[in-house]
């Protein structure tokens, strides 16, 4: 017998699901599925295994759940596992989970273990070798991470001092009561927004974060409420909705989201009517020339998380690529944050947009030595607060990206702009979305913050 145990990263919403098995019965489960699910399917052929069981550790709230994908794909032959502790209900199909329930593949062993806090009905697994007491290692959801702990405010201010006081308990009472060298293997890693400072490390061990976690070291109350909620970084906008969601069941799409290549006639139709363009090509490509009133979210793995932010998933979105080849990852990084309705992609990207002589609107690019000798541009930076507040580019205004679309009363239609952040990926974001909403001499610098830092320019930093 080969115990296998695959952590699977989705890069962009840094989630981390598992497929773990025995491949001497020729059996495996999976946990915390996204929902472009092949790669569960590959995976689990790779090793000759069947998926026969699909669990959730909790209702999340930052990705679109594949756990309805995945069963689909797999005949309807897996069972579907979800808590239905702390009172969660679901709108599809599912086989119960509670505190202390056991599941067996092979000579591995899952337990439940009822674990809330980041949500009300949140569950971890503990993993044996067979019919061992202490477990090996630990499937810890959004419970706790590496370095952090889940957030307890995702349900609004109604629900955060109770979640509060529940994971103060979980962390205390399960999580620290484990040994040492039990492997912790958490659902998100570096650049989640469920958890504040998530660390870059992949896993941990309980003895590690016992000694070196912030938060799992505070053994009072009040001292943890301070720390855990003044930490939190700010909750991105589509929180909610996949909340929503993946309570009710995602729709069972049985491969990617359709979309249809369109001329540039008719996508120029779609545009002329107010459409909802999206292009993906990076900030150089897209300042030197894009279609009027797109948005820019350059085809990087942190798209799903923008696009989550930003787009309005009530209207279909029409893309703009880079390359037409690049379709299928796209559409893997948008499904990931729940958008499937897709208005159509323009067939030869922006080429065929500039041969067909339509319009070309311009974002200037502005290097951050010109942006260090202009006396008529404002610096306008866009990063989080935390990274604001660690130091900026003097005479720098801030507004977070997202928030930037309820910040804009607060800045001048008429002032030269120059967005950025630290690398310049934002920074593109934000000068598209203020040009689209009538900011006329807005500009994107290139490099951004680490440009302005690696020229050896002054930084400022909050009094």
């Amino acid at each position: 017998m080969t115990l296998r145990f695959e952590q699977i990263l989705a890069d962009g919403v840094a989630e981390c699901s598992y497929l773990l098995g025995d491949d001497a019965a020729h059996v495996c489960a999976v946990v915390d599925p996204r929902p472009d699910v092949e790669i569960y399917l590959e995976t689990a052929r790779r090793f000759s295994m069947a998926i026969t069981h699909v669990f959730e550790t909790h209702i999340h709230a930052d990705f679109l759940s594949g756990a309805r994908e995945l069963v689909e794909r797999l005949g309807g032959q897996a069972r579907l596992h979800v808590s239905t502790e702390g009172g969660a209900s679901y709108g599809f199909d599912h086989e119960p989970v509670r505190d202390g329930d056991t599941f067996t593949f092979g000579s591995l062993r899952m337990k439940a273990r009822f674990t809330p806090g980041h949500t009300p009905e949140h569950m971890s697994y503990f993993l044996h070798d067979g019919e061992t007491e202490t477990p090996w290692g630990v499937l810890s959801g959004d419970a706790f991470f590496v370095d952090s702990v889940g957030r307890p405010d995702l349900l609004g201010k109604d629900e955060t001092e109770a979640l509060t006081e529940d994971l103060f308990s979980t962390v205390r009472e399960v999580f620290m009561a484990l040994p040492d060298d039990v492997i912790l293997y958490p659902c998100h890693g570096a650049g989640s927004a469920c958890g504040p400072d998530i660390g870059d490390r992949m896993s941990s061990t309980i003895g590690y974060e016992r000694r070196f976690n912030r938060y799992a070291r505070i053994d009072d109350l009040d001292s943890f409420k301070q720390a855990i909620l003044g930490d939190a970084p700010p909750v991105p906008t589509h929180y909610p909705r996949m909340k929503t969601v993946n309570a009710e069941g995602p729709e069972v799409l049985g491969n990617l989201p359709r979309i249809a290549p369109m001329e540039v006639a008719r996508f120029a139709e779609a545009t002329q009517d107010g459409a909802q363009v999206l292009d993906l090509r990076d900030m150089l490509a897209f300042g030197a020339g894009h279609v009027p009133g797109s948005l820019n979210i350059a085809a990087r793995p942190e798209l799903s998380v923008w696009a989550g932010w930003l787009l309005d998933p009530e209207r279909p979105i029409h893309l703009v690529l880079n390359d037409d080849r690049d379709l299928p990852e796209v559409l893997r990084l948008l499904w990931r944050t729940g958008f499937t309705d897709f208005g159509g992609y323009l067939a030869g990207g922006i080429g065929a947009w500039r041969e067909a002589g339509r319009d070309l609107a311009q974002i200037p690019q502005v290097p951050v030595q010109e942006l260090k000798d202009s006396t008529d541009l404002t610096p306008l930076d866009v990063r989080k607060p935390d990274e604001w507040e660690s130091g900026h580019v003097p005479g720098a205004q801030h507004a977070f990206l997202g928030e930037l679309r309820d910040r804009m009363g607060d800045l001048d239609r008429s002032a030269a702009y120059a967005t950025y952040c630290a690398s310049g990926f934002r920074a593109s974001i934000a000068a598209s979305l203020l040009r689209r909403n009538g900011f006329a001499k807005v500009r994107s610098v290139p490099g951004s913050f680490l440009a302005w830092q690696n020229a050896g320019y002054e930084i400022e930093t909050p009094s």
